[in-house]
């Protein structure tokens, strides 16, 4: 157990955190979370004036790959920084206890701050069955998750498993797998999908906790904003070829060494919400598309039943990108010659109208004009000189 006299800081800086570690992880969760030119500053002095913050982290049914997604943050390791201002008295994976004594430690821990933790869940629970599909100390996960709940600020679900309910949730679910929102009725949850979520968006999102002491601003879907706001489509590094038309047509093609745009290919980049293009993966070197494979989707909602990674998406609703990405091109040729032709036109039309007037008579000037002219015209040669 932790002392709660004691701040973030004065943890870290026991823990062998220097200030300078401490304060460029300040400075790159401040630009992670768009909190403007002072919030590094604002960090900085929350977590030297506030006592860190107790996490119970649980995991249901899941492979833990969120976890192993987790202790490796970077910018810079924020695992060894974001682990020392917590207090994460219970994680199944990679504490130390097992057994009847990792089970004294979650019952003591939820006991001593109820009220107080933030419960992160990791997987979810399975229904199905009376919920024996995963046993967690000899007894149904529900039953852990609903203690754990109970007592919780807040929850967290950390990737699709408890966001959606992710692969273990597929057709025909013969488990029952249910995302936590489904179960948990009377917290604040806050989803951070992505299989797994990216590490330093899980890191992000518990360093703005610890700094505000509140949940951040969340979309409709209960994502973080920040993080969830815009498509992998919308960031991705390959989007001025999907809006030149150049696509790639199989995987041995030249286009593909080209990096041309994989939406042919079953790229799902344009339907999926998520950071990856921006904040990206193995410390920030690169994502899934940069490196030659198409976005699956993972972080949005049953994105194991929309058909094969490779097909292209043509029948999820409210998406209209298929016949942009056959006509792209032609479409932007012909808005430009629609342009022109509609410039001319109007330039055409005030010019005539300048000349004859609002209803097409000729002003009184270009009468005058005109009757001159004709006058010179039907004049003889000798009358003309």
């Amino acid at each position: 157990m932790f002392n709660p006299e004691e701040t973030q800081y004065e943890v870290l800086r026991r823990r062998g955190i220097c200030r300078r570690d401490f304060l460029k992880f300040c400075s790159m969760a401040a630009v992670a979370l768009g909190l403007g030119p002072m919030g590094h500053l604002e960090i900085a002095h929350a977590m030297e004036t506030k006592p860190y913050l107790p996490v119970l982290w649980i995991n249901g049914l899941s492979c833990s790959c969120c976890t192993e997604s987790f202790i490796r943050s970077a910018h810079p390791l924020a695992s060894d920084i974001i682990l020392s201002m917590i207090a994460l008295d219970y994680q199944d994976t990679i504490m130390a206890a097992a057994g009847d004594q990792a089970m004294e430690c979650f019952e003591e821990a939820i006991s001593t701050y109820k009220g107080r933790y933030i419960l992160a869940v990791e997987g979810n629970p399975p229904l199905g069955e009376e919920g024996m599909y995963c046993i967690d100390g000899g007894r149904p996960f529900m039953d852990k998750l609903q203690r754990g709940a109970a007592g919780a600020k807040a929850i967290v679900a950390w990737g699709t498993c408890a966001s959606w309910g992710c692969v273990q949730a597929a057709r025909p679910n013969p488990t029952q797998a249910t995302p936590i929102h489904k179960v948990i009725h009377d917290k604040p949850i806050i989803k951070v999908p992505g299989c797994p979520a990216i590490p330093d968006v899980m890191s992000n999102i518990v360093a703005y906790i610890l700094t505000y002491d509140q949940i951040p601003k969340l979309d409709s879907q209960g994502r973080p904003e920040v993080f969830y706001g815009k498509r992998v489509h919308d960031q991705c590094v390959r989007r001025a070829h999907f809006d030149a038309g150049q696509f790639v047509e199989s995987w041995d093609d030249a286009a593909a060494s080209l990096g041309y745009c994989l939406y042919k290919m079953g790229c799902k980049g344009p339907t999926t919400y998520n950071a990856c293009p921006v904040t990206r993966w193995n410390n920030g070197v690169s994502y899934p598309i940069q490196s030659g494979h198409g976005c699956i989707g993972c972080a949005e909602q049953n994105f194991w039943d929309h058909g094969s990674f490779y097909s292209r998406i043509t029948n999820i609703p409210q998406f209209g990108t298929n016949t942009t990405a056959e006509t792209v091109g032609v479409a932007a040729v012909a808005g430009i010659g629609a342009g022109v032709v509609t410039h001319a036109a109007i330039s055409t039309a005030v010019h005539l109208k300048h000349r004859y007037g609002k209803d097409g008579d000729c002003s009184k000037e270009t009468k005058t004009a005109q009757a001159e002219k004709t006058a010179s015209n039907d004049s003889t040669p000798s009358e003309r000189n």
